[in-house]
């Protein structure tokens, strides 16, 4: 049997089957990229619920894995060199899985950076200004009387929903074939208009791609899997 009682997590959240990999996580924007490849891979993983309404990402547990106290993390007990991994961040973690697995990224070293880029475009842009779009116009910040924030971060939405929607010109998905990319990205925008009510203000409809770039996503069965695990209590 697997032995990963060097991993503090463990202690928090024991592990039934400790020669899966161990999902720590919570079904948002960011923790569904980890689910949906792990359905997606069809790799072996126990999934753990990670409640963030109960701090528990900021548990001594938790930081042990990832010291910045956000989901996702795994734990891989067949990492490099047949040895356990921890790792955080959903775009770290995306890259690993599809390089261990082989699976949703290209094999042509110029393709694997193009569709990395990608990925990075998402974290760098797609997840930071979508989620204040959901903070200024959904949260608490939709009291504030300034509403500059939140016309910048609708903007700076738009924008970047145009660049998906340029991108997707004469393609199903946001590299050839289906990949870490578009893993990556859909459940941001599966947010921006539906849990954050941003539907009208970001003008989705006014794209065409990117809605049928959704929804042939959303029809992927690992991903309508993914985007429920782990279960909320």
């Amino acid at each position: 049997m697997t032995d990963l009682s060097s991993f503090p997590i463990i202690k928090r959240w024991p592990a039934q089957h400790p020669d899966r990999l161990q999902l720590y996580s919570l079904p948002t924007p960011n923790g569904v990229k980890v689910s949906i490849m792990l359905e997606e891979t069809q790799l072996p993983y126990e999934p753990h619920l990670v409640d963030i309404m109960k701090n528990e990402s900021w548990t001594q547990e938790f930081l042990s894995l990832n010291p910045n106290g956000k989901i996702p993390a795994i734990v891989d007990p067949d990492g490099p060199g047949g040895k356990p991994l921890g790792l955080f961040e959903s775009g770290a973690i995306l890259v690993y899985l599809a390089e261990k697995t082989g699976k949703l990224i290209p094999s042509d070293a110029a393709r694997r950076y193009e569709t990395l880029e990608w990925v990075f475009f998402q974290m760098a842009a797609v997840g930071p200004m979508f989620g204040q779009v959901g903070f200024f116009h959904k949260f608490a910040g939709r009291e504030y009387e300034d509403k500059r924030p939140l016309k910048r971060y609708v903007d700076e939405s738009k924008r970047l929903l145009k660049v998906i929607e340029t991108r997707l010109e004469g393609r199903d998905w946001i590299m050839d074939d289906y990949s870490i990319a578009d893993v990556s990205m859909l459940g941001w925008v599966r947010n921006l208009i539906g849990f954050y009510g941003a539907r009208e203000i970001v003008e989705y409809d006014a794209l065409k791609r990117v809605p049928a770039w959704l929804e042939r996503a959303l029809a992927r069965p690992a991903v309508q899997r993914g985007l429920e695990i782990p279960k909320r209590t």
